[in-house]
């Protein structure tokens, strides 16, 4: 910071001092009087001080005042406010059917519970579940003939009985694949026929191989369900079907989990299109792949209870990791809808999160003044943002002290924002030095020392 010091100026102000009734208006007597008693006090501490500098007196005023101690600066330090925060998050489930959320991986934003179910519409009572069926059918089947990472499981040879079950379910109106009589496909091939396009005939050949008949598959998806605690959810037939195939929006999202967790499917279901012997070439019926990043996993539709859909998802939100979400929707009006409100809930999800900056470098919130004319600045050191969750509020803090060394950079303290599981802190520092008055200064303004 430059130096004030114009001896000059000084002398001009001297001389207004000495002068100032030439020019001043027209007064009362008594204003009159007092000015001259002014311009006496004045005349005589001017001409002290010139003659302590002209003659160099060592003591008496002068060594006063080049030595005596100054007033302190004045000013003020505003902690600043908090900014508003933003409006709460609406994630906006569609109003037809049940649809349910669990989030991991924002806990200290979202709470606790979000990895759970963090949100459920619609009540959590069972509902048809379609062809979300195939999912249950492929890790009873997995958890009875585990596929080892790599590996693409033991061969099925498909008989004419097999074969049989391509007409069986046509007559249904049912998804369907190719089962060309003495064909074969691994069994990690034979799940994703059932998977991807959802083949309802490849379901019951795949259970039967596995159990011996639909009835075993039904005891072995019984026990399975108890052993995961999936007790709400009822599986009577291995491809969805039969409507009688229930489960709640919670035990769903238990299943997408599990589901998640298993390589065999987790893969299979992130499969966007497929072309193996036999089945031909295939085309995944979960059109959402990619999509706000979500990874699967199955949707399922029967003409009297409505459209599902089981779906994971990867939500990057600016954290270390993406959000692992699991969501489901049930007895949508069309699979259209469905989709739409899945891809608004993720949207939604994502612009949930905000950066919000809370400082500027170099942002002002204070300054100091000495009667000498000295100034320096309270500054934020650098710029600041937290990251929030909707509507969580921001909450600031400071410590802030005076000067003690009156020099650019000093620190004076701290500032601190805090929402949610975020804080950021930013120290207070002086932006510019406060320089001592001339010695002119301290001899001609008396008033103002000590």
């Amino acid at each position: 910071m430059a130096r004030r010091d114009s001896r000059g100026d000084d002398f001009a102000d001297l001389d207004d001092l000495i002068s100032a009734s030439a020019t001043a208006p027209s007064a009362t007597a008594a204003e009159v009087a007092a000015s001259r008693r002014r311009r006496r006090r004045n005349g005589w501490i001017a001409a002290a001080v010139t003659a302590a500098v002209v003659l160099g007196v060592p003591g008496g005023y002068a060594a006063w005042a080049l030595n005596a101690p100054l007033k302190p600066a004045t000013g003020e330090v505003s902690i600043p406010s908090a900014p508003a925060p933003a409006a709460a998050v609406d994630i906006g489930f569609t109003a037809d059917g049940a649809a349910a959320l669990s989030v991991a991986g924002a806990e200290p934003y979202l709470g606790s519970e979000a990895a759970g179910v963090w949100m459920i519409q619609g009540g959590d009572d069972p509902r048809p579940i379609a062809s979300i069926t195939k999912v249950v059918t492929a890790l009873v089947v997995l958890d009875a003939y585990p596929i080892a990472d790599g590996d693409r499981g033991p061969t099925l040879v498909f008989d004419r009985d097999d074969h049989a079950l391509y007409d069986a379910y046509f007559v249904r109106d049912a998804t369907i694949a190719p089962m060309p009589i003495g064909s074969s496909l691994s069994l990690r091939d034979a799940l994703a026929t059932m998977l991807i396009p959802s083949a309802s005939n490849y379901a019951e050949a795949i259970a039967v191989w596995a159990f011996g008949s639909v009835s075993g598959f039904r005891a072995a998806a019984d026990r399975w369900l108890v052993a995961n605690g999936l007790e709400r959810t009822s599986i009577v037939e291995p491809s969805g079907l039969d409507p009688r195939n229930t489960s709640t929006p919670s035990d769903l999202i238990a299943l997408g989990r599990i589901a998640a967790a298993e390589p065999t499917v987790a893969a299979i279901a992130a499969t966007p299109s497929l072309s193996l012997p036999g089945p031909g070439p295939m085309a995944n019926t979960n059109r959402l792949l990619g999509q706000s990043g979500i990874t699967g996993l199955k949707t399922g539709t029967l003409e009297e209870s409505g459209s599902n859909l089981l779906y994971t998802a990867s939500v990057d939100v600016g954290l270390p990791e993406p959000l692992s979400v699991v969501g489901v929707a049930l007895g949508g009006s069309s699979q259209r809808g469905v989709a739409a409100s899945v891809l608004g809930v993720l949207e939604r999800l994502a612009d949930g999160f905000h950066v919000t900056a809370v400082a500027q470098h170099g942002q002002e919130i204070g300054a100091y003044t000495t009667a000498w004319g000295s100034s320096a600045r309270v500054v934020l050191e650098k710029g600041a943002s937290l990251r929030t969750w909707s509507d969580t509020p921001i909450v600031v803090d400071g410590d802030v002290r005076m000067p003690r060394d009156w020099v650019d950079g000093e620190v004076l303290g701290q500032i601190t924002w805090t929402a949610g599981p975020e804080s950021v802190t930013v120290p207070v520092v002086l932006d510019g030095d406060i320089e001592p008055p001339s010695e002119w200064w301290r001899l001609t303004h008396p008033g103002e020392i000590g």
